[in-house]
């Protein structure tokens, strides 16, 4: 059996759409292409017929990691969050989280990451997942909270600034 595989639902939607879009378009669009080539006769020195079969693979190997993905799944839901009917000062997974250091040359620094499952991890987007040493340390820490964090560098003291669930 495999872990439980935790996602935001747009997460969970953005997966759903990838694995739609290599089913009915791209698949389909390469079989035709195989079929096209395989019908033009020598397949040994055809390239359609061989890029073809490669990318097929690529792709049949991409929908079964999906599939996977998607049987694993479990959406987190923080709509009673976001409506303030649950505690929204604690972090749990799926918050926005905006945090300073105490201590250092970055004091003061406002960061801001979002806490989301590993298969939507973006660090252009500051989405970190909730396994990262930072999502560690932050969830189920407070609004107003210093939480220690290990860096490279050796722990460092953050303060929580905001807790927001988008």
């Amino acid at each position: 059996m495999e872990e439980k595989n935790y996602i935001t639902p747009p997460g969970h939607e953005r997966i759903k759409a990838e694995l739609l879009k290599l089913l009915n378009v791209d698949r389909p669009e390469i079989v035709q292409v195989v079929h096209w080539a395989a019908s033009n006769g020598d397949r040994s020195e055809n390239g359609d017929y061989i890029y073809g079969k490669k990318r097929l693979r690529e792709i049949d190997r991409r929908i079964r990691f999906l599939n996977k993905r998607l049987e694993f799944a479990v959406v987190v839901d923080n709509s009673a969050r976001k409506n303030g009917d649950s505690d929204a000062e604690q972090v749990f997974f799926g918050a926005t989280v905006t945090y300073s250091p105490l201590e250092g040359s970055e004091a003061g620094k406002e960061t801001v990451v979002t806490i989301v499952g590993v298969d939507e991890v973006d660090l252009e987007k500051n989405h970190v997942s909730w396994v990262s040493p930072i999502a560690k340390a932050l969830i189920k820490a407070r609004l107003g909270d210093s939480v220690v964090i290990q860096t490279p560098t050796g722990p460092s003291e953050i303060e929580i600034l905001a807790v927001e669930y988008l």
